[in-house]
């Protein structure tokens, strides 16, 4: 071999080898004593064996900085291509300093060009403050703290998250502590991960918060993954591991399109489309007054009870998430009749406006499950902005092109017709109801007490034969079917999935032209 070239390659293979090992073995194994994985580990998890294919890997390797503390590339998540980047804690805390800024922004820029989906593990403080000898060149050669940078930095990439939102998934975990930047940029992703004890976000950390308000406040709960996923809503998914993490990140990639061009992937799941859903007679009890969990009739109707559930924790009354129906990706959204009887909030509204714009990005269908006695009432909820934050779900509704189907279970009164698109003209392309359920202004007894109570007074025999009048007239599905044209068709529940499975197989030609404009402005 030529000498140069042997010089030249044992120079290239201690650069890699350096840039493998990040800081050092020692904060490797310091990251391991705190409970935390590497950021290649991290990678090795996440990615289909041997798929990953690195970029700029000798950056910062000649400055003592190996990687400049993000690890970026390509790869393969069920052998579908994806972009990653993954923070490494071990160099220079994981701050965002320039060539990690420049390789994080081209990374999401990249995926947007491929139009495949992103996934970003964050683990940083946020912005790289200079140390001692940068601020001292800098004096030196008269230079400003921000003249390196140029327009594709790490405080500027919430513009390609921007750009590619709706475009390409985008996903997001939190692996650490995390402020500022790493947190802003997860936030306009699609999906954020966090995972317990070792997951923060905040904009500002507990010793600043003492120093300005006084307060005196732990990590946890102040920003951990307990608060995010019950509290503030930022958080999708918390799970009690990295590993765990990793392993549902993969999930849920597995319901999701490469990009918005795409239909969502078509997995054999083996699981018979004409099967009757019998439990569903018993999860679902006749008297719209007894709760249950909505979530068993989901997993009865989804194919093998595979219902990945989309933020879990936060405003319960509302369940969403995804399954499939045949081996195809189904968008659920339903009412949970355990928690506040299933009444629509100012932050189920959030919860469900976000995943329905979600679905329709993505040429996700959807099935609403309706029963709901409409909007919890009060001042708090009024002074909260529920008109507002009501009129979110409306403008999704109304905006969504994607097939959409909404059935519904026990009820729908009043404002839930709407929230639920039950009431034609929003779009939703088939009404259907279970023969039990009952819809209306009011529910029946409350109907019948406003129409008949005062002149039934003293006279419970009258009250209850008007109130068996009217749940076999205007509260019997079956008798509104008969003059209702906007109801499409009454179901049984032991035939919901079977219906369900042909009714999305009929409607998956659909197209629906909106009007051209720039874009809308939902009411946020």
């Amino acid at each position: 071999m030529d000498p140069f070239l042997e010089k030249r390659l044992k120079e290239l293979y201690e650069a890699r080898e350096k840039a493998r090992l990040g800081g050092g073995q020692d904060k490797i194994d310091k990251q391991h004593a705190a409970g935390k994985l590497s950021a290649r580990e991290r990678l090795d998890l996440l990615l289909d064996p041997d798929s990953f294919l690195e970029q700029n890997m000798l950056a910062g390797h000649a400055s003592d900085q190996p990687t400049d503390g993000i690890v970026c590339g390509a790869g393969a998540i069920h052998g579908r291509s994806v972009f990653v980047y993954s923070q490494d804690r071990t160099v220079r805390g994981g701050s965002v300093g320039i060539e990690h800024g420049v390789k994080m922004y081209k990374t999401i820029e990249r995926a947007l060009e491929m139009r495949v989906p992103l996934l970003g593990l964050h683990d940083s403080p946020g912005a790289r403050l200079p140390n001692a000898g940068e601020l001292d060149w800098l004096s030196q050669a008269k230079r400003s703290i921000f003249g390196n940078i140029s327009e594709k930095h790490g405080g500027a990439v919430f513009f390609p998250n921007t750009l590619a939102s709706g475009i390409i998934p985008q996903i997001s975990a939190i692996l650490g502590s995390c402020g500022g930047i790493s947190v802003y940029a997860p936030a306009l992703t699609d999906f954020i991960f966090m995972v317990d004890k070792i997951s923060h976000m905040f904009i500002t950390g507990p010793l600043v918060v003492k120093m300005t308000t006084g307060e005196d406040i732990s990590m946890d709960d102040l920003g951990g993954a307990k608060v995010h996923a019950q509290v503030s809503g930022n958080c999708d998914f918390r799970m009690p591991s990295e590993k765990e993490c990793l392993d549902e990140m993969r999930r849920l990639l597995s319901f999701l399109p490469g990009n918005c061009d795409e239909a969502p992937p078509v997995v054999p799941t083996g699981d018979d489309p004409h099967r009757a859903c019998r439990a569903l007679e018993e999860i679902v009890p006749a008297n719209p007054s007894k709760a249950y969990d909505v979530r068993k009739a989901i997993a009865e109707i989804v194919d093998n009870r595979d219902f990945c559930e989309v933020k879990k924790e936060y405003a319960q009354e509302v369940v969403v998430g995804f399954g499939r129906l045949d081996g195809r990706t189904v968008g659920f959204v339903a009412n949970q009749p355990r928690v506040m009887a299933g009444s629509l909030t100012v932050n189920s509204s959030d919860k469900q406006a976000r995943f329905i714009r979600f679905c329709d990005c993505f040429n996700i269908p959807l099935v609403l499950l309706a029963d709901t006695p409409a909007y919890l009432p009060g001042s708090a909820q009024e002074h909260a902005g529920i008109i507002r934050h009501g009129a979110k779900v409306l403008y999704a509704l109304c905006e969504a092109t994607v097939p959409r189907v909404t059935l519904v279970l026990r009820k729908a009164y009043g404002g839930g017709n709407l929230g639920m698109g039950v009431l034609p003209g929003l779009g939703t392309d088939l009404v259907l109801y279970w023969p039990i359920m009952e819809t209306g202004i009011l529910g029946a007894e409350q109907s019948v007490m406003i129409l008949y109570g005062r002149a039934a007074m003293g006279d419970p025999e009258y009250l209850n034969k008007k109130l068996a009048e009217y749940k076999e007239t205007y509260a019997n599905p079956i008798f509104d079917a008969s003059s209702n044209i906007n109801v499409q068709d009454v179901v049984a529940p032991a035939e919901t999935r079977s219906y369900l499975i042909r009714a999305l197989a009929m409607l998956r030609t659909k197209k629906a032209v909106r009007p051209s404009k720039k874009h809308g402005n939902i009411p946020l």
